[in-house]
């Protein structure tokens, strides 16, 4: 669309000139003898700029500007005054006006001015969407299920965060942690201030105290301008600590002087900077075992945890997969500007049965790939990538859901299944990597070899490595 622009001037020339000027420009342009003229044309038509002179019979630009800036605050105004009177020129800007041009005009000047004059407004409009869609994005209604477990999640997050308490988010890798973090951030008081990550466990130990508490030129080799860390980027906002099981025990000792005293010292500073965040952490981790093997510290772990939330594993809401699929189908579609429209009754139910070891993301992943991958309208078995689609992949049933029944059952055949699956779930846990599988189910890499070849798991996904 082409910009709108109101030019207002009582001389007929001028308002000609730029009116020629600004139409060979592209843009659209309407004209106004006076003040008065121009304030009934806008509660008639919505424009993107006004370019008013500053002195003119029944209503100055000064009154103009005050309307406008009053009644349409997102309209550019830029004033028109003569040589020598820039100092009520500089007085209009503090009222809000984005600039001002002097008579007699310089072409280029006033061709640049209001490229530039156009340009920030489009931008401070795009930053308005953008935040919009982020409130809306992780606002609590539109993290996804309706399972008893979400519910609890969903209260919780609305109670939490309405007050500056510190929050520990628990749970499996893939389980909407981070989503969370931002739900509590974006539904708060907080909601237009910064929201700062902080990833502990992809920051090396001699990096950071200062991507945390910044530093001053000079301090170490390669400092060669002062820094604010991320604390101080994030003052008045929620710094999140994502895996902060992973910190150092150095650092540990610092991040709890900070949550503490709400002061912060940069790397070779000599002076305390103070800082007011709300702190909301999460990890993958047990702390409190970390806590009793000396891996964190307990005084540090009472303050992060003031308030714990746990996101449960998707396997432990599975009512929640058919609405989390359709959902993450909806993204996908017009992310990648496709239309499938639904997933088959066929495919949902390989979905609602698969263990999903990586937990949501995994199926946000699945589902991505999927899409990307379709040539129909509709999600297909044989749409689903093929580890879904093996029983290896399926949910590992427990000892209550297994009915012996009247005619009993065959005891091996159930614990061999169950050993596969076990089997399949620690191979994908450890990347693929047979011998790290291996460790984690505590057994030989011999031992390991002669199971996937038992149960024919050779390939068990595109992600295998061959580590012999």
């Amino acid at each position: 669309m082409k910009s709108r622009i109101l030019v207002v001037d009582d001389e007929e020339s001028i308002r000609e000139f730029l009116e020629i000027m600004l139409k060979k420009e592209g843009y659209e342009v309407s004209t106004a003898e006076d003040g008065m003229v121009a304030k009934e044309m806008l509660t008639k038509k919505t424009f993107d700029m006004v370019i008013s002179d500053m002195q003119m019979p029944n209503m100055t630009g000064i009154e103009l500007l005050k309307f406008v800036k009053d009644t349409y605050s997102d309209i550019v105004f830029m004033m028109i005054t003569a040589f020598g009177t820039t100092e009520t020129a500089v007085d209009a800007m503090k009222m809000g006006a984005y600039d001002y041009v002097t008579k007699p005009f310089k072409i280029d000047e006033v061709r640049l001015n209001i490229q530039n004059a156009l340009r920030s407004k489009n931008l401070e409009t795009e930053v308005r969407v953008l935040k919009k869609e982020l409130v809306k994005e992780y606002s609590f209604q539109n993290m996804v299920g309706n399972s008893p477990a979400m519910h609890a999640i969903f209260d919780l997050v609305k109670r939490v965060s309405q007050s500056p308490t510190n929050v520990l988010i628990t749970g499996e890798s893939g389980t909407g942690k981070e989503v969370v973090a931002k739900a509590i951030h974006y539904n708060g008081p907080l909601k237009d201030k910064p929201f700062v990550t902080i990833n502990c466990g992809a920051i090396p130990e001699n990096l950071m105290e200062s991507e945390m508490f910044g530093h001053k030129k000079g301090s170490f080799t390669g400092a060669i301008s002062d820094k604010a860390g991320l604390f101080e980027v994030a003052d008045g906002g929620t710094l999140f600590l994502d895996e902060v099981g992973e910190l150092p025990l150095s650092i540990q000792v610092k991040l709890l002087r900070a949550i503490q005293e709400r002061i912060i010292r940069r790397v070779g500073a000599t002076d305390d900077n103070k800082v007011e965040v709300r702190i909301i952490a999460a990890t993958n981790r047990n702390l409190e075992d970390m806590v009793a093997k000396g891996g964190f510290r307990q005084d540090l772990y009472y303050r992060l945890n003031v308030i714990g939330i746990r996101t449960p594993a998707l396997r432990e809401r599975a009512e929640d997969i058919p609405l989390l699929a359709l959902h993450f189908l909806k993204k996908y579609n017009d992310k990648l500007n496709k239309a499938i429209s639904s997933i088959s009754t066929e495919a949902m139910e390989i979905l609602k049965k698969y263990n999903y070891p990586g937990n949501v993301r995994e199926l946000e992943n699945m589902i991505e790939r999927t899409v990307a991958l379709e040539a129909g309208s509709t999600v297909l078995p044989e749409s689903l990538p093929p580890m879904v689609n093996t029983p290896s992949g399926r949910k590992m049933a427990s000892s209550n859901e297994i009915d012996v029944g009247e005619d009993g059952l065959d005891l091996d055949k159930v614990m061999g299944q169950i050993e596969k699956e076990l089997l399949v779930k620690a191979i994908h846990s450890a990347g693929g990597i047979k011998k790290k599988a291996a460790k984690l189910l505590k057994i030989s890499f011999r031992s390991m070899r002669y199971r996937i070849e038992k149960y024919n798991l050779g390939v068990v996904g595109d992600d295998e490595l061959d580590d012999e």
